[in-house]
C-alpha cells in the first residue's frame, strides 16, 4: 500500500437524537439537506476538493442508507484500488467485540486501518456539519506551526460557548489550556471537531487511553495531549459552518440556502458539492403552480404554491396546496387542498387532502421540549397524515396514522404522535 501524507477519518456514527423523528431510520450524516443533498456530502466534498483521496467513514447507528449512499464513493472521485472512501463498521474481534463508545474509541478500534497507510498526520471530521473548509491550508497552518495537535475553532457568541469545547491561546495561537462544555466559559474561541493530529502523536495517546470508558476527543484526548506538553494549536476558521443537530439549526441552514444572497452559497464552481444523484427527470410546474424564492428538486410535481421552501426530488404538492417556510423530503405526497407551514416533512410522506401542518400559537412540546422547541411540525418518514386533519407546532408525527388518532380532526401544539413500533 502507497503511502499516504494525509487521511481522513470521518465521524458518521451518531444517532442524532436532537433530531427527533427525522433520525429514527437514518444517521444523522444520512439526512437530506438542500433538496438534492445528505449532511455527509459535505465533508466528503470538502476532502475530495482539499486533495485528500484517502477516507475512513466510521458508520454505526442505522448505518444501511449511508452506505447505500456513499456506496464506493464513485459521485465524490473516492473509487479508487490505492485509497478512496472505505466504510468501518465495528466489528468482531478474536478477543471480543465492541460497539464504538466514543469518538476517540472509534479511531481506536481503526488503528489497523490507519497503520495500512502510515500517514504523517490524520484529519478528524465529523459526518454532520454544513460547511466548506480547504484541508490543505489547515494542513499547512498545523506544519508552519510545528504542532502536534491542531484544532479548527470559531468564535461563537458568548450565550452560546458553553455548548462548544472552548480553547485558552497565547498570542501564536498556541492552546493552553481547553475545556469541554464549561458551565462558565473563559472564552468563546470554540472547537468546531475538526482536528489535524500528527500521527505518532495520536496513536500514542490512543493506546494510552483505550480502556478510558466513552474515549472522547474533546473531554480526554485533547486534555491529555496538552497535559503531556504537547503543541496544541488553534486555527481559526472564519467561513459558514453549521452544526445541524438540532430541528431549529437544520431548518435555519436550510432556509439560508433560499436567501436572495445566500450565506452558504451551493452554486460555485470552483467549491462543488458532490451526491449520488438518481437518473431523474425535470421538474413541471403545471399552469397553476407558483414558486417563489425556493429550491425545488427534479422529478417534482407543483401544482399548488411553494414559497420560501426547499423540496427534494420526486415531490408532489397538489393543486391548491401551499407550502410555505417548510422542508419537504423526497418522494413526498403533499394532497390537493394542503397548508403546510414552518414543516420538516421527511421522505416517502402521505399527507392526505385538506390538510393542516402549523397552525395557532407557538406552545411547548409536553412529552420533548428539547426537540420539539422551535415552533416546527416535525413529520417522520414513511409517515401517512389523513385527510382534513390540523396538526399545530411544536408537534411530531411519524407512523401511519389514522382519523382516530386526532380528537376532532386536531393534533394540538405541544403534542407529540408516535405510532407503535415507531421511535421518536
Amino acid at each position: 500500500m502507497i503511502k499516504k501524507e494525509m487521511i481522513a477519518m470521518l465521524l458518521a456514527g451518531g444517532q442524532g437524537s436532537r433530531l427527533g423523528v427525522l433520525t429514527a431510520k437514518v444517521a444523522k450524516p444520512a439526512v437530506a439537506f438542500g433538496g438534492k443533498y445528505r449532511i455527509i456530502d459535505f465533508p466528503l466534498s470538502n476532502c475530495i476538493n482539499s486533495g485528500i483521496d484517502t477516507v475512513g467513514v466510521l458508520t454505526q447507528y442505522q448505518p444501511l442508507r449511508l452506505n447505500t449512499h456513499i456506496g464506493i464513493g464513485m459521485p465524490w472521485d473516492l473509487d479508487r484500488n490505492n485509497g478512496g472512501v472505505t466504510i468501518l463498521s465495528p466489528y468482531e474481534r478474536s478477543v471480543g467485540s465492541d460497539w464504538y463508545s466514543g469518538t476517540a474509541n472509534a479511531i481506536y478500534q481503526n488503528i489497523d486501518y490507519i497503520d495500512t497507510y502510515n500517514p504523517d498526520y490524520v484529519l478528524i471530521l465529523s459526518g454532520d456539519h454544513i460547511y466548506k473548509m480547504d484541508y490543505e491550508v489547515l494542513l499547512d497552518f498545523h506544519k508552519e506551526h510545528d504542532a502536534a495537535v491542531t484544532v479548527a475553532c470559531m468564535q461563537v457568541p458568548w450565550e452560546e460557548a458553553s455548548r462548544f469545547g472552548v480553547v485558552i491561546t497565547d498570542e501564536t495561537g498556541r492552546i493552553s489550556e481547553f475545556e469541554e462544555k464549561p458551565p462558565k466559559p473563559r472564552s468563546n474561541l470554540a472547537s468546531i471537531g475538526i482536528y489535524i493530529f500528527s500521527w505518532k502523536v495520536l496513536r500514542a495517546a490512543l493506546i494510552r487511553m483505550k480502556d478510558v470508558p466513552g474515549c472522547d476527543f474533546g473531554m480526554h484526548i485533547l486534555p491529555a495531549c496538552l497535559a503531556d506538553g504537547e503543541r496544541l494549536f488553534a486555527y481559526e476558521f472564519s467561513g459558514y459552518w453549521k452544526d445541524v443537530g438540532t430541528l431549529g439549526s437544520y431548518w435555519e441552514a436550510n432556509m439560508e440556502l433560499i436567501d436572495i444572497i445566500p450565506e452558504f452559497n451551493l452554486y460555485e464552481e470552483f467549491w462543488k458539492i458532490y451526491t449520488k444523484s438518481d437518473a431523474v427527470p425535470p421538474m413541471y410546474v403545471s399552469a397553476d403552480g407558483y414558486i417563489e424564492r425556493s429550491i425545488v428538486s427534479g422529478n417534482s410535481l407543483v401544482e399548488g404554491s411553494v414559497i420560501n421552501s426547499v423540496i427534494g426530488a420526486g415531490v408532489t404538492i397538489g393543486k391548491g396546496a401551499e407550502v410555505r417556510d417548510s422542508i419537504i423530503m423526497k418522494n413526498t405526497v403533499i394532497g390537493a387542498g394542503c397548508k403546510v407551514n414552518r414543516s420538516i416533512v421527511a421522505e416517502e410522506v402521505i399527507i392526505g387532502d385538506r390538510s393542516v401542518l402549523g397552525f395557532g400559537e407557538y406552545v411547548q412540546n409536553r412529552e420533548n421540549p428539547k426537540v420539539y422547541s422551535f415552533g416546527l411540525v416535525t413529520v417522520g418518514e414513511n409517515t401517512v397524515i389523513p385527510p382534513d386533519v390540523r396538526i399545530g407546532f411544536n408537534t411530531a408525527v411519524s407512523g401511519i396514522t389514522e382519523s382516530g388518532d386526532y380528537p376532532d380532526g386536531v393534533l394540538a401544539g405541544g403534542e407529540t404522535l408516535i405510532k407503535a413500533g415507531e421511535r421518536a
